[in-house]
C-alpha cells in the first residue's frame, strides 16, 4: 500500500511538478490566443494609392498599382504595395511603411509635364567634360524620376541622334530618358507609350 501511495504522488494531478506544467500550459495557451486575436484584428493600412492607379517609382518609371498583399514574417504582419511595370516586365513590392522613403509618387500634374515640354524646346547644354562623367550625371537625372530633369537629358542628347559620332552608350541613355518621360506623358494623357514618344519627337523636331 505504501508503494502504491508513492506512485500516486509521482503521477497524481496535485504534485508541484504537475502544477508547474499546467501553469506553463495555461500561459502558452493565453499567448497563442493573444497572437491569433491580433492577427484576426489586424487591418490593411490606408494608403493614398488604389488598384489601377498609375504611379512613378524613380528608378523604374511609370507602373500600375495592383493592390496590397499581406505577409507574416516572425509573427509580424507586413503589408506590401504591389506595382507592375509593363515596360520592364517587372513586379515591385514595397512595404507600406517605406512608401515615402522609396520615393514612390503619383503621376505629375499637367503643369509639371508642360514645363518639361518647354524644357525640350530649349537650347541643348553640353558640358566640355569626359563622356563617362556626363553619362553619370545624365543617369542621376533620369533616376531622379523628375520630368524636368529627364527632359534636360532628352534635350541635350537629341542633337546627336543619328549622327556618326554618337556612341552606343549615349544612344542607350537617350532612349532610356525618352521612354521614362514618355511613360509619364502617356499616363497623364491616357495614350500609349508609342504615341507619347511621337509627341516628344515632334516637339524636338520643332526645336
Amino acid at each position: 500500500m505504501k508503494s502504491k501511495a508513492s506512485r500516486e504522488r509521482v503521477v497524481g494531478p496535485n504534485t508541484d511538478a504537475d502544477k508547474k506544467v499546467k501553469a506553463r500550459g495555461r500561459v502558452k495557451a493565453l499567448q497563442t490566443k493573444k497572437v491569433k486575436q491580433t492577427a484576426r484584428t489586424s487591418k490593411t493600412p490606408k494608403i493614398k494609392f488604389k488598384p489601377g492607379d498609375h504611379v512613378v517609382y524613380p528608378t523604374h518609371g511609370v507602373g500600375s498599382v495592383q493592390g496590397i498583399e499581406r505577409e507574416t514574417i516572425g509573427g509580424i504582419d507586413l503589408y506590401l504595395v504591389v506595382i507592375i511595370f509593363d515596360n520592364e516586365r517587372m513586379t515591385l513590392r514595397i512595404p507600406t511603411n517605406k512608401l515615402e522613403a522609396s520615393g514612390l509618387r503619383e503621376i505629375s500634374s499637367q503643369k509639371v509635364i508642360d514645363d518639361a515640354m518647354m524644357t525640350l524646346k530649349g537650347r541643348a547644354r553640353v558640358k566640355r567634360t569626359m563622356w563617362s562623367r556626363r553619362a553619370q550625371e545624365y543617369e542621376l537625372k533620369i533616376n531622379s524620376g523628375e520630368p524636368g530633369s529627364i527632359a534636360q537629358v532628352v534635350r541635350d542628347l537629341h542633337r546627336n541622334v543619328g549622327q556618326p559620332d554618337q556612341s552606343f552608350s549615349e544612344r542607350q541613355i537617350y532612349e532610356m530618358a525618352v521612354e521614362r518621360l514618355a511613360g509619364e506623358v502617356a499616363a497623364l494623357d491616357g495614350t500609349n507609350l508609342g504615341e507619347a514618344i511621337e509627341k516628344l519627337e515632334q516637339i524636338l523636331r520643332e526645336e
